[in-house]
């Protein structure tokens, strides 16, 4: 059996949701993920945040003209008159709930319900569809099978147990729909894996049944080389192997969640990234395996902050770095880059939620300097830190751009480069430049 994620944009008008049950129909037993609609979770947040500040009739006029939308998105979908009718039927109970919502006093919780309806109209009128044009299917409930625990990870062994037994319970189809990202918490609340958590989804129902293989379709055909809203002539990369494929997606790769590969990788399940809009393009294949080239392609993530901790007291200490370190994992705030000298230690992230607590107490162990706008590039591959001459490489290649810190050795598949955001797009042309061409 394989698991089928399908993002918004492949979703996201009526042609493209019939395109989805084309690909979807015949062959083996297939459970079929599916994102909302694109630009729906969007408008969602955009109604939360009026609500949350008390602007009830900005909420409203947004979410009128987002039902409106939906409704003609109804009559595209449907060719019967009956399938319209269970369209409208399935519209006016989801908009009935996001209206009973907006008109009561706004409770954070709530925004967790309301981001909730994006999937779960999407799949629920993709089931419909399926059922007009006679395509057997069963809509399995997310919310009654996926869950998180108190620190927001998902449960895997409750995903496996209860995803198991719903199929188990359902032998006679062979479409099973459910919806990505949404889930419980560990309070039975509704909640969800935080945004692109659909292929998170797909990944954690791939690894709870044992899928033969996990598909991720998007509107781009494979994991590019490089970044192509930046890069001119990118081309998709073939295979890759779990662990590069880990690496570019947490270092700035959009096409992939970055927490999507562990489940996959656990039980050795492949991940084939696909284009909808080109189904035919044999799109990436991650797994185990990987051929022998050097650098296979380049990403780079935003938003990054640069600390460096100064103090004399580090030199022949030891337990200094663990203090350090301390800070940060008090305020659950991940470490992306480190390097170190007899005198100073450099770090980055990428949440500034908790920034000035962590200036306060690292002040106390020397001096702090904090640099913004920063963005790690990180050039991936299979064993690249051993190959010759590929350091040399990089550096020629990004020329008279400053290095602000040096990541190399610490991964057997990753050299990272840390710059300001202001040079990143000349930094990847450059380096595509210098290393594909």
């Amino acid at each position: 059996m394989k698991v089928l994620k399908f993002g918004g944009t492949s979703v996201g008008s009526p042609e493209r949701m019939h395109a989805v049950a084309r690909l979807v129909t015949g062959g083996e037993k297939k459970v079929v993920i599916l994102s909302a609609v694109s630009g729906t979770t969007n408008t969602l947040v955009e109604i939360s945040s009026n609500l949350a500040h008390n602007d009830k009739n900005r909420a409203e006029e947004i979410l009128k003209n987002l039902e409106f939308k939906y409704y003609d998105f109804v009559k595209g979908l449907f060719s019967t008159r009956e399938g319209v009718e269970k369209g409208n039927e399935i519209l006016y109970d989801k908009f009935s709930l996001l209206k009973q919502i907006t008109a009561k006093s706004f409770e954070p919780a709530d925004e967790k319900v309301i981001l909730a309806q994006g999937e779960l109209i999407s799949t629920t009128l993709f089931q419909a569809y399926l059922e007009e044009i006679k395509v057997k299917s069963i809509l399995l409930p997310a919310l009654e099978l996926m869950k998180i625990d108190e620190d927001n990870e998902p449960v895997l062994s409750y995903i496996e147990e209860k995803f198991s037994q719903a199929l188990k319970e359902n032998p006679d189809y062979d479409l099973y729909i459910s919806q990505g990202y949404i889930c419980r918490n560990a309070n039975g609340e509704i909640d969800n894996l935080k945004r692109g958590g659909s292929d998170y989804t797909a990944s954690l129902v791939g690894a709870g049944i044992r899928a033969s293989e996990i598909q991720i379709w998007t509107d781009i055909d494979g994991m590019h080389n490089n970044d192509p809203r930046i890069v001119k002539n990118t081309k998709p990369i073939a295979e890759l192997s779990f662990d590069e494929a880990a690496e570019l997606a947490y270092f700035g790769a959009k096409i992939l969640h970055p927490s999507t590969i562990w489940p996959a990788q656990k039980y050795s399940i492949p991940v084939r990234l696909l284009n909808t809009m080109q189904p035919d393009a044999p799109g990436t294949l991650i797994a185990n395996h990987t051929s022998e080239k050097a650098i296979k392609a380049i990403a780079a993530k935003d938003n990054i902050i640069a600390i460096k901790i100064k103090s004399s007291r580090m030199l022949l200490a030891y337990g200094f770095l663990r203090k350090i370190f301390e800070i940060f994992e008090k305020y659950k705030t991940p470490i992306d880059m480190i390097t170190t000298s007899e005198v100073a230690v450099s770090v980055t992230i990428d949440n500034e939620a908790n920034l000035n607590k962590i200036i306060d107490e690292l002040k106390n162990y020397g001096i702090v300097e904090v640099d913004k706008d920063q963005t790690i590039v990180c050039m991936v591959g299979n064993m690249v830190s051993e190959t010759q001459g590929i350091v040399k490489n990089i550096f020629d290649s990004l020329g008279d751009i400053p290095v602000r810190m040096i990541s190399y050795g610490g991964s057997r598949h990753n050299i990272s480069v840390l710059i300001k955001t202001e040079q990143k797009q000349d930094a990847l042309i450059a380096l595509n430049k210098g290393l594909f061409d």
